[in-house]
């Protein structure tokens, strides 16, 4: 088995993963609310980011796949904890997608194929998934 990332815990409620291939690395720190300082996006942070990521990822792929280009976007992501336990409770997506030509048919395929991606499909079904697409 190949490792793709090496994570390492540097102190201080701070850990830093690096992307092995391109030598690119993340820093995460614990949430102020959290014993931490709040200096770099928390884990949980990086699980929200990490769904929105994919939903855009997915898209562009059917819009090549399906000859059209997917119009730039800009994303808001909401994250809200829960305690007892101590979890993302739920996630809300807002992608804003500057001019488009799109049609009906392709924005429906992309709103499909965003709400199935790979990361959204993995997360636990008590996680709720707000999404709203803004075309």
């Amino acid at each position: 088995m190949s490792h793709s990332i090496e994570n390492r815990y540097l102190g201080d409620l701070r850990t830093e993963s690096t992307h092995l291939k391109s030598s690119r690395a993340i820093i995460t720190d614990a949430p102020t609310d959290n014993n931490g300082k709040g200096n770099a996006f928390s884990p949980t942070d990086l699980v929200a980011s990490a769904l929105c990521s994919c939903m855009t990822t997915v898209m562009g792929i059917c819009a090549e796949k399906n000859n059209f280009e997917l119009p730039i976007s800009k994303a808001n992501i909401t994250k809200v904890m829960s305690s007892n336990p101590r979890r993302i409770s739920k996630v809300i997506i807002e992608i804003n997608f500057e001019k488009n030509n799109l049609s009906d048919q392709q924005m429906e395929k992309l709103i499909a194929v965003a709400k199935g991606c790979p990361v959204a499909q993995s997360l636990s079904k008590d996680l709720v998934q707000e999404f709203f697409f803004n075309f």
